[in-house]
């Protein structure tokens, strides 16, 4: 996908102010202008399903660039381009459209005020992307056409602009939502201080619940304002951001449930200024430090998406980013204790650079302990790679199943037990992908949380943009089990990519993905 600058054009008078509305506000009650307000209608669907596709960039021979809303539209109103044929090139991330015989890939479309013109494109992607979850202007062409809006209605939808990655999990009969960073319109600088949601546990057997459309995500909002309110203010030290990682629920003492996470108070990417763990007040409604840990701590704390597992009579919490490798049992004092957490692990006891421990028949040597830090996928690659462990052992990093001679280094994602395949099912970003440093996601599967992995397929890929902070959330699947959603950001962000695309860039995206898809039996574990 070409990502040079995108500019809109002409958005105007009633057009503006509905534009702002949408994501922003705008309910599915709200009167729609006339239809079409003198616009064209341009939709883009998937061949093969009818669906509208969102995220598709449509340019003119002059360089005039419209990217598709969470329906798949562009409402097209351009003066001295109207009622006549034109030329659109088309690009999207995992789609294609037919090339001509100059390998031009477009369509030719004479747009007129009222009339729709609709693109078919292909989907390469084996996962189908379903629309964009936060920001603004969800279904801006949409409105501007006279549409309404699929979406359901929001409480609060916190005037939010930009999100980044997700934290999710089911408390006290709600899902909750948590974002790091969020952009604001007033002002380049938004909240730093994580953002948060609340919304109805979702029903399979409902409609309503159904999420292809998006989510109505009702924030934690600053009264005054509207918009989404600091989750973990940490008001008496000011200094730096605060993030909030592996979010779960576990018992406390008297049996209660707490909401809780490990959250990070820093000056930058490495800068940290102070962690801990965190649970959440249910009167204030944000969350507060109940254990600081020493700065040297580096994995004996939540983190990731947790999950939890019983074995051996213990019911544990594991985390990981992707993969679980380091556990704690599953409550709250054992959480707030550095002493009860074990990492996962096939290093040597050793002073200097890891080492795998092999046994005779060279297969590593895993086990749980307390005094060596987990083993994780990057660093698996690294002996992979030196000879040091066969890949017929790798255990987190999987072959690719279309090249098996390539291994996949796992970046972040998650790992959730799924009925359907009756297996641990894996979604994770890559490190170092081919279209990307940080835009492509693979899925795999293994008969337990821990792996082995053995084999992965490529789900999405994202041409030169970021696709990260993968996530399953595994209350949004359907069929009993065999549609999962995932969402990631998407942003410019470590791509080597200066052009940020409208909307869309810094904000969270949803794709479906069908477990019994045939390219996805590559990475069964049977």
């Amino acid at each position: 996908m070409s990502h040079r600058a995108i500019r809109y054009v002409d958005v105007g008078g009633t057009a503006c102010l509905l534009a702002l509305l949408v994501g922003a506000g705008a309910r599915s009650d709200d009167p729609v202008p006339a239809k079409g307000q003198g616009y064209a209608e341009i939709r883009v669907i998937d061949a093969a399903t009818g669906r509208g596709v969102p995220l598709v960039e449509l340019e003119t021979v002059n360089s005039l660039k419209f990217v598709t809303d969470s329906a798949g539209r562009v409402a097209f109103r351009e003066p001295g381009l109207m009622d006549r044929e034109i030329f659109l090139t088309v690009r999207s991330h995992g789609y294609e459209a037919k090339k001509d015989g100059f390998g031009f890939a477009g369509v030719k479309v004479k747009p007129q005020a009222g009339q729709v013109a609709e693109i078919k494109i292909t989907r390469k992607n084996i996962a189908e992307r379903l629309c964009r979850l936060t920001g603004e202007g969800l279904y801006r062409d949409t409105l501007l056409l006279g549409h309404k809006v699929p979406r359901p209605d929001s409480t609060h939808p916190g005037n939010v602009a930009g999100q980044d990655s997700i934290q999710a999990t089911v408390y006290k009969n709600k899902v909750y939502w948590f974002w790091g960073d969020t952009q604001r319109m007033e002002y380049p600088l938004g909240l730093f201080r994580m953002a948060g949601a609340t919304t109805a546990v979702p029903d399979p057997k409902k409609p309503e619940s159904e999420p292809a459309a998006g989510i109505a995500f009702d924030y934690f909002v600053d009264p005054k304002t509207g918009f989404a309110r600091a989750m973990m203010p940490l008001a008496e030290r000011p200094e730096g951001v605060v993030w909030i990682f592996g979010v779960f629920v576990v018992p406390d003492e008297k049996g209660v449930e707490r909401l809780v996470g490990h959250y990070s108070r820093r000056k930058g990417l490495t800068g940290e200024l102070e962690h801990g763990v965190a649970v959440f007040n249910d009167t204030k409604a944000v969350f507060e430090s109940v254990k600081q840990l020493p700065l040297t701590e580096t994995w004996r704390h939540p983190r990731g998406h947790p999950i939890t597992h019983e074995e051996s009579g213990t019911k544990w919490l594991l985390f990981g980013s992707p993969n679980p490798n380091v556990r704690v049992p599953a409550n709250l004092k054992d959480v707030l204790d550095p002493d009860k957490y074990e990492a996962f692990t096939c290093a040597k006891a050793a002073d200097g650079k890891p080492e795998p421990n092999v046994n005779a028949d060279g297969k590593p040597a895993w086990r749980w302990q307390k005094d060596l830090p987990p083993v994780d996928s990057k660093l698996e690659h690294g002996w992979v790679k030196a000879g040091k462990v066969k890949p017929a052992h790798a255990r987190f990093c999987p072959a690719d199943a279309d090249t098996p001679t390539e291994r996949v280094v796992l970046h972040s994602g998650s790992v959730r037990w799924n009925e359907h395949r009756k297996a641990w099912v894996l979604v994770a970003g890559q490190i170092g992908g081919k279209s990307s440093l940080l835009g492509e996601v693979w899925y795999a599967e293994a008969p337990h949380p821990t792996g082995p992995f053995a084999h992965a397929v490529k789900v999405v890929t994202h041409d030169r943009q970021t696709f990260y902070n993968v996530c399953h959330h595994s209350f949004l699947d359907r069929d009993g089990g065999r549609a999962i959603h995932f969402e990631g950001t998407y942003t410019n962000d470590f791509s080597g990519n200066p052009d940020r695309t409208p909307r869309y860039n810094y904000n969270q995206v949803l794709y479906r993905l069908d477990l019994d898809a045939t390219a996805i039996r590559k990475a069964r574990t049977e």
